[in-house]
C-alpha cells in the first residue's frame, strides 16, 4: 500500500477494516433514565478539570438504551454526568460512561475521547418499576429504580437541557506511553425529537470497584429522576482546551 493510498483511507483503525463508520450517528428511540443526585463537593473536585467550574454538588447518573443507531447498532451504556460551566456556559462534563457493544466503545473513544469501558448495563421493566444496573464482570457496581411513567415532564426545559453542550477529556498515549494528546473536547447533541418523558421517585445504590469506580462519586440524596425517549444525532467534536499546549 503507498503512501498517498495510507492518507486516502486512513479513518480509524485497523487501516483496512475500521470499527466504525465516519459520523455523525443517528440515534432512534433512544431511552434514557436520569436519576440526578447530590454528592460531595471534595468528590467532585477530585475529578472534574480545569477550566471546568462547578456549581452545585451534583451528579445525574444515566441508563441509557440504544435499541437503533446508525454505525453503532444495538446497545445499553450506563454512567455519570457532571453539571459543570465552561467560561460560563452551562453544561456537562462526561465522567464515566460503560456499555455492551464494541463498535461505540472504540468510536467513541477515538473520535471524542468518550471515557468508555467494557460492561453489562441493563434496563428492564418489572411491573410498576423500571431498574437499570450495571455489572462490571460478575459484580454488581450500579442499581436504579424508578417508579413507572407517574407524571408527565414539560418537555421545553428537558430539551434545552439536552441541547447544553456537553465536555469531556481526549487522551491518547504516543508510543513512547508519554501523553500525545490531552484535550477538553465539546460537544453537542442536535435533531432532537423528544417522544415522551415522565418523572417518578427514585433510588440509586453505587458499590465500590475497582475497575468501575461510579462510588467514588456518593449518593447523599436523590434530587429528581426522569425518564424519556427521543430521537437525536450526536454530533462531532471541538477541541477548546489543549492541555499540552504549553509544554510545546
Amino acid at each position: 500500500m503507498k503512501v498517498e493510498d495510507i492518507l486516502k483511507h486512513a479513518y480509524a483503525m485497523p487501516l483496512t477494516n475500521p470499527s466504525y463508520p465516519p459520523g455523525p450517528y443517528r440515534f432512534f428511540n433512544r431511552e434514557y433514565i436520569i436519576i440526578t443526585y447530590r454528592t460531595t463537593r471534595e468528590a467532585l473536585q477530585a475529578v472534574v478539570p480545569e477550566p471546568l467550574e462547578i456549581d452545585e454538588p451534583l451528579v445525574k447518573y444515566e441508563f441509557i438504551r440504544m435499541p437503533d443507531s446508525t454505525g453503532f447498532g444495538d446497545y445499553t451504556e450506563t454512567g455519570q454526568v457532571i453539571p459543570v460551566r465552561y467560561r460560563g456556559q452551562a453544561g456537562g462534563y462526561v465522567h464515566s460512561m460503560y456499555l455492551d457493544d464494541d463498535a461505540p466503545i472504540t468510536g467513541g473513544r477515538e473520535i471524542w475521547g468518550f471515557p468508555k469501558k467494557l460492561a453489562n448495563p441493563k434496563i428492564v421493566n418489572e411491573g410498576e418499576v423500571i431498574v437499570g444496573t450495571l455489572h462490571y464482570g460478575s459484580v454488581l457496581c450500579a442499581t436504579g429504580t424508578m417508579g413507572y411513567k407517574h407524571k408527565p415532564v414539560e418537555q421545553a426545559p428537558l430539551l434545552a437541557a439536552l441541547s447544553e453542550p456537553n465536555f469531556l477529556i481526549k487522551i491518547v498515549p504516543h508510543v513512547d506511553a508519554t501523553p500525545r494528546i490531552c484535550e477538553l473536547v465539546r460537544y453537542y447533541l442536535t435533531d432532537i425529537t423528544i417522544k415522551e418523558a415522565w418523572t417518578s421517585p427514585a433510588a440509586l445504590d453505587l458499590r465500590p470497584h475497582v475497575m468501575a469506580d461510579v462510588a467514588r462519586l456518593p449518593v447523599l440524596e436523590v434530587v429528581s429522576a426522569v425518564h424519556f425517549t427521543a430521537d437525536l444525532t450526536l454530533g462531532l467534536g471541538e477541541v477548546v482546551h489543549d492541555y499540552l499546549a504549553e509544554r510545546r
